[in-house]
C-alpha cells in the first residue's frame, strides 16, 4: 500500500512536530500498511485511511501529541489482533509494538482493544453503566480521548456502514461517547456527535430542523449585525482588541428543546449564541472580560437568573467563560464573553488549557495535563468519573449476562452473586456457572467483563456455608431467609416427630426435657438442633430411645462421669507432655495444643475443609466422636465454629521442628501456549524439588488453560514460595491456593 495519499497530513505533522517525531509517526503508518494491507472498509477504502482520520482528529482537534498519533494509527491492528490472534501470537504482536513504538503506545491500544471487544446493547437504562464500563477499561485517559475521536470518525463516514449499523452506532455515540465528551469540556466534539446521531436515529425531525435554520438564517444575519451595532462602536473607543463569532445552537440542542418544553421550532427563542472573544494578556483576561459584559449590559436588559460566570470559578474541566442572556426587540439573546485562550479551552478541553500554561507534549509535562484530566473526571458527581484504573475506585466490576444485559456488583462478587442479582429463585437453585464459555463453581470470582451464564439444578436449595463467599448484601439476606424459613419448618417437622415418638414408647417424658437432654447428649446450643437432625433424618430414633432409656435408667449418668474422668485424665497428660517438651523460647500460649508428627498421646486430625499445614495459623475443635480436628483460622467454617461452640475451640500451633509432607492444591490460570504443562513441572519438580501428586488442566475459549496441581509440601511458606515461582512462569495469569 503506497503512503502518497496521506502526504498531506504527514506534510503537516512535519510542520507541527520535530523530525524525530515525523519519522515515527512514518515508521507507524508504514508498520499499520503492512498488517492491514488486506484490510477494507465498507466503501472498499483501505483500513488504514479511518486510522489516519481518526489521527488528525486527535492531532488537530483533540490536541494531543506524538503518542497518541502513533497509537491512533495502530488501534485498528492491535484491535484486530485482540480479536483473532491465539494468545501467544497477540502477545507477539504487542511485544513487538513495544519495542518499536514504546510501551505508552502498547498501552493505549490494548486499552482502546478492549472497549471495542465490548459488546455494547441498546439500552437507556444501562447506558451509565456501559460509561462507567468504558472508563474503566481506560487505565490512561489518552484512552478515552482518541476512542471519541474514533467514534467521531466512524460517525463522519457513517454512510458507508450497513443501515443496520447505522442507529447501533449513532445511539452509542448519543448516549455514551458525546456524554463523555462533554464530561471532557469537548463541546464541539460532544456538539457533532449529537448532530450527526440525530440524523440517523430521527432523520425526519432533523431534516426539519435544518430546514428552518436555513429559512431563517438571513433574518438572524441582519439581527445580529443590528443587534451588535452600538457594542462594537463601544468596545473600539475603549481600545479593545476582539472579534465576534455568531453560533447557531447544535441541531440536537434545539430539538431537544423542542421535545422538552413541547413547543415548535418557532417557540426556541435562544436560537444563536454570541461570542465575543477578547486578545488580552493573561493578567488583563478578568477586568477585560467584566469590562465588555458592562458594555452589552449597558445597551440591553440582562435577565439575572440566566448570568454564569465561570471566569471566577472555572468548571472542573477548565471551562471558562461569561455568559449573559439580554432582552432585544422582544427576543433573547445569549452572549459568551471570553478571552482567545479560555475559547481554545472550550473547543479542545484540558489539553488546550494546559498548553496555554506553557505545556508542551511529550515527557514529564504531558503528565501534567492528564493528572489535570483525571481529577476533573474525579470531581463530577457522575458515575462515569469514578475512576481511569483497570478497577472503578468504588470497588465495581461490570459484567455481562449471555443476551448482552450489564449488572454492577461489587469487587470480589460470585457467580452465585450474580445469579441472586438477577433473581432470588435464580440464586436458590445455582449450581454452577460458565464465565466466557468456562465452566465454573458457583464460589469463582467474577471479574471485569465477563459475560457470566448461570447453570441450574431443580434440587438445589441455599446452604449456610455460602454465607462464607457471598459479598452483595442481596445475596446473603435472600439466603439467611431462607436458612431461617428452613430452620423453622426443621424446627415444626421434628418436634412433631418427637412429639408422636415419645407417645408411642409411653416414656415418661415431655418433649421438652427430652430435648433438653439431647441437647447436652449431643453438646449442642439449641434445642432447635436437635429438631434439626430429626427432621433433615440425621438423628434415627432408635438411637434416640436407647439414649433416653439410658438416661432415665441412670446408666448414662454414669457414663458421663466415667467420660469426664477420662477426658481429665487425657488434659492432665496432655498437660504434662507440653510442659516436659515446650520450647523454652516459644513464648506462646502454654495451653495450646502442640501438632507435630506424633499422635499418639493425643487423637486429631487435620480437616479436609481447610486442609492445614504447617505454618498455617490454626486451631483445634474437639468434634463429638471423631476428636479433634486441626483447622486453619481463614477456614470458611471457622467464623460458625467459633461462634456457636466457643466452648469447643481450643488453641493450636505447630511445633517448630515439626517434619513431614502436607499436600496443598494450587489452581493456576495460563494463556494456552506450547509447553506450559511442562514449564510448570519443571520448576515444581527439578526446581523446588518437590513432589506432584496429581495435575489437572482443561482449555477455555480465549486461548486460556485452568487446572489445579496437589502438590506435597513441607510448610505453608514453601506452598507460598511455589506460588510464586508459577506466577514468574512467562503467560501465567493467576495462582492460588485452594481451601
Amino acid at each position: 500500500m503506497t503512503l502518497a495519499r496521506y502526504d498531506k497530513w504527514r506534510r503537516l505533522v512535519r510542520e507541527s512536530f520535530s523530525e524525530q517525531t515525523a519519522t515515527l509517526v512514518d515508521d507507524a503508518l508504514g508498520y499499520a500498511a503492512e498488517k492491514l494491507c488486506d484490510e477494507l472498509r465498507y466503501d472498499g477504502r483501505p483500513m488504514l485511511d479511518h486510522a489516519v482520520q481518526v489521527a488528525q482528529i486527535v492531532m488537530q482537534e483533540v490536541g494531543l501529541g506524538r503518542n497518541s498519533m502513533i497509537a491512533s494509527i495502530l488501534h485498528d491492528v492491535v484491535r484486530l489482533g485482540h480479536k483473532r490472534l491465539p494468545a501467544e501470537d497477540f502477545l507477539a504482536l504487542t511485544e513487538e509494538i513495544r519495542e518499536r513504538f514504546g510501551e505508552q503506545v502498547v498501552g493505549i491500544t490494548v486499552g482502546l482493544a478492549n472497549i471495542s471487544g465490548l459488546k455494547l446493547k441498546v439500552s437507556k437504562e444501562q447506558a451509565d453503566n456501559f460509561r462507567d464500563l468504558i472508563v474503566s477499561y481506560s487505565e490512561d485517559p489518552r484512552v478515552i480521548l482518541i476512542k471519541l475521536a474514533d467514534r467521531l470518525e466512524v460517525m463522519r463516514s457513517l454512510d458507508i456502514f450497513p443501515p443496520e449499523k447505522r442507529r447501533k452506532k449513532s445511539w452509542e455515540a448519543m448516549n455514551l461517547y458525546a456524554q463523555i465528551a462533554h464530561k471532557l469540556g469537548l463541546y464541539g466534539i460532544k456538539s457533532e456527535l449529537e448532530d450527526l446521531a440525530l440524523k440517523y436515529l430521527e432523520p425526519k425531525d432533523f431534516e426539519h430542523i435544518t430546514q428552518k435554520l436555513e429559512e431563517s438564517a438571513e433574518e438572524r444575519r441582519a439581527f445580529i449585525a443590528k443587534f451588535l451595532v452600538p457594542i462594537e462602536m463601544k468596545l473600539r473607543n475603549l481600545g479593545i482588541k476582539y472579534h465576534i463569532k455568531s453560533r447557531t445552537k447544535s441541531v440536537y440542542s434545539i430539538w431537544n428543546k423542542m421535545r422538552k418544553q413541547h413547543v415548535p421550532f418557532e417557540g426556541v427563542y435562544d436560537i444563536f449564541a454570541l461570542r465575543i472573544i477578547i486578545d488580552c494578556p493573561v493578567e488583563l483576561e478578568k477586568p477585560q472580560c467584566w469590562t465588555v459584559y458592562s458594555v452589552v449590559t449597558d445597551f440591553y436588559t440582562p435577565n439575572p437568573k440566566r448570568m454564569r460566570d465561570w471566569i471566577s470559578i472555572p468548571k472542573s474541566n477548565g471551562y471558562e467563560s461569561l455568559h449573559t442572556t439580554v432582552s432585544a426587540e422582544s427576543r433573547w439573546v445569549e452572549v459568551q464573553i471570553r478571552t482567545e485562550r479560555m475559547d481554545e479551552v472550550a473547543e479542545r478541553g484540558i489539553a488546550a488549557h494546559w498548553r496555554y500554561k506553557g505545556v508542551q507534549q511529550g515527557g514529564e509535562t504531558s503528565e501534567q495535563w492528564l493528572s489535570r484530566l483525571r481529577a476533573a473526571m474525579e470531581e463530577t458527581t457522575h458515575q462515569l468519573a469514578q475512576r481511569f484504573d483497570a478497577k472503578p475506585a468504588s470497588g465495581e466490576i461490570f459484567v455481562f449476562t449471555p443476551n448482552g444485559d450489564l449488572r454492577k456488583l461489587p469487587e470480589g462478587a460470585s457467580v452465585l452473586d450474580f445469579a441472586f442479582d438477577i433473581h432470588t429463585n435464580l440464586g436458590a437453585i445455582c449450581a454452577g456457572g460458565k464465565v466466557n464459555n468456562r465452566s465454573v463453581p458457583i464460589r469463582e470470582v467474577l471479574h471485569n467483563g465477563d459475560i457470566v451464564e448461570i447453570l441450574t439444578q431443580k434440587n438445589q436449595t441455599p446452604k449456610s456455608d455460602w454465607l462464607s463467599f457471598v459479598v452483595t448484601s442481596k445475596a446473603k439476606s435472600k439466603i439467611k431467609a431462607y436458612l431461617r424459613e428452613e430452620q423453622a419448618k426443621h424446627t415444626r417437622l421434628g418436634r412433631e416427630e418427637l412429639e408422636r415418638k415419645l407417645k408411642n414408647w409411653k416414656l415418661p417424658l415431655s418433649v421438652d426435657e427430652a430435648v433438653n437432654y439431647l441437647s447436652k447428649h449431643y453438646k449442642l446450643r439449641l434445642g432447635t438442633e436437635v429438631y434439626g437432625l430429626i427432621a433433615t433424618g440425621k438423628l434415627d430414633f432408635q438411637t434416640i430411645k436407647d439414649i433416653l432409656l439410658r438416661h432415665l435408667s441412670g446408666e448414662a449418668e454414669e457414663e458421663r462421669r466415667a467420660a469426664a474422668a477420662e477426658i481429665e485424665r487425657q488434659k492432665q497428660a496432655l498437660a504434662a507432655e507440653k510442659a516436659e517438651k515446650a520450647d523454652k523460647r516459644d513464648n506462646r500460649s502454654t495451653d495450646a495444643l502442640v501438632i507435630d508428627d506424633d499422635i499418639s498421646k493425643i487423637q486429631y486430625k487435620l480437616a479436609k475443609c481447610c486442609n492445614p499445614i504447617k505454618g498455617d495459623e490454626v486451631f483445634g475443635f474437639i468434634t463429638i466422636n471423631a476428636g479433634i480436628t486441626i483447622h486453619r483460622n481463614d477456614c470458611p467454617n471457622a467464623k460458625r465454629m467459633k461462634e456457636n461452640y466457643p466452648y469447643r475451640v481450643i488453641e493450636a500451633r505447630w511445633r517448630d521442628h515439626t517434619e513431614g509432607a502436607f499436600r496443598v492444591s494450587i489452581r493456576v490460570v495460563a494463556a494456552d501456549t506450547t509447553g506450559m504443562a511442562n514449564h510448570i513441572t519443571e520448576v515444581i519438580s527439578r526446581e523446588l524439588k518437590l513432589n506432584i501428586r496429581s495435575m489437572n488442566f482443561e482449555a477455555s475459549k480465549g486461548g486460556i488453560v485452568s487446572g489445579t496441581i496437589a502438590v506435597e509440601v513441607p510448610s505453608a511458606g514453601a506452598a507460598d514460595v511455589l506460588i510464586h515461582n508459577i506466577l514468574k512462569i512467562k503467560g501465567v495469569q493467576r495462582a492460588f491456593r485452594l481451601n
